[in-house]
């Protein structure tokens, strides 16, 4: 989810709706699984970031993580980028502050969450944040199916009392997950009022500065050894950098539905990832949980998809822009 995360049913960055059009009939050409494979990737690296991350926690803390990932991040985007920072209203720089903050707080509470459970429950928990945002939106019968999915899955997830995870952890990804909604909101018209990526950019910026004393109370001098300072640098780029590129690419020959589609796949991936590098496993009722909610978030977009006559729209849960998609 971060930029993730993560994961990540959401809304569209600006650029969205015309690299969906441009690419609507890339599905059907040869060679579409190009872009497919670039999202893919992308989730991938998303949730071996993270995995990453849970190993870096022992000797930067949760906080100090997130204040290296969202540094590193914000200085490379920066770089890259250059956005302009004269000729913006009031309103922009509101909009872009407020989609920063929001980006903290989100990375923030994700990475409590990881420090408490594991990788693939987290995903789980904190993707019905977008989840509920796209069945809100949709307003449809279909979606009370898509709901109890993904409620079926939670019950599951918690054993039927969450008995089997920390109380504070599941929290914490719900938390993460009210964010992530947030966060696509404020990634569309952040998006709408910055050209390409600067407003992530300078959104970035903000996160890291909000961040970045709470990351220096938490760890103090830890964050300057220069070996968790690498290993941050990592979780930066796995989580942020290069997923970013490779959704900005694949959007392009890929339509927003599709793309949308794929990011749901996020919790698996994020299981995944979690047993390869971290060990940890998951019960059978855990697996079944996370396929539940998988499920439910691409039939939620699917229907969306459909009301909206197989076009990406603007609103909330039509399709991920990469901001969106990037977040956790």
């Amino acid at each position: 989810m971060s930029i993730p995360s993560t994961p990540r049913a959401a809304a569209p960055s600006s650029s969205t709706p015309a690299t969906s059009s441009a690419g609507a009939g890339a599905p059907h050409r040869r060679g579409s699984l190009g872009p497919v494979g670039l999202v893919l990737a992308g989730g991938v690296s998303v949730q071996f970031g993270g995995a990453l991350a849970v190993t870096l926690m022992p000797r930067a803390g949760a906080l100090g993580v997130v204040a290296l990932r969202l540094l590193v991040a914000a200085v490379v985007l920066l770089l890259v980028c250059r956005p302009r920072l004269r000729g913006h209203s009031r309103t922009d720089w509101g909009t872009v502050v407020v989609f920063g903050v929001t980006m903290a707080a989100m990375n923030g509470l994700f990475y409590q969450a990881l420090d408490r459970i594991p990788l693939g429950p987290a995903v789980t928990l904190e993707v019905l944040g977008p989840l509920a945002l796209s069945v809100l939106a949709s307003r449809r019968a279909v979606n009370l199916v898509w709901a109890a999915l993904a409620l079926a899955g939670v019950f599951l997830l918690g054993g039927g009392d969450f008995g089997g995870l920390d109380l504070a952890g599941v929290a914490f990804a719900l938390g993460a997950g009210a964010m992530w909604a947030a966060y696509i909101v404020f990634s569309a018209r952040t998006g709408r009022r910055f050209p390409h990526a600067d407003g992530l950019a300078l959104a970035m910026a903000v996160g890291a500065l909000v961040f970045l004393p709470l990351g220096i109370a938490e760890s103090g001098a830890r964050l300057a050894d220069p070996v968790t300072f690498a290993l941050g640098a990592g979780v930066a780029l796995l989580s942020s950098v290069l997923p970013y590129t490779l959704e900005l690419l694949a959007l392009r020959r890929l339509p927003a539905p599709t793309f949308a589609i794929l990011m749901s796949l996020e919790p698996a991936i994020a299981a995944t990832a979690g047993f390869l590098v971290l060990g940890q496993s998951l019960s059978v009722p855990q697996a079944l949980a996370v396929t539940l909610v998988v499920a439910a978030s691409m039939g939620a977009v699917r229907t969306q998809v459909r009301r909206r006559g197989g076009a990406p729209g603007s609103g909330p849960g039509a399709g991920p822009g990469p901001e969106a998609a990037s977040g956790q």
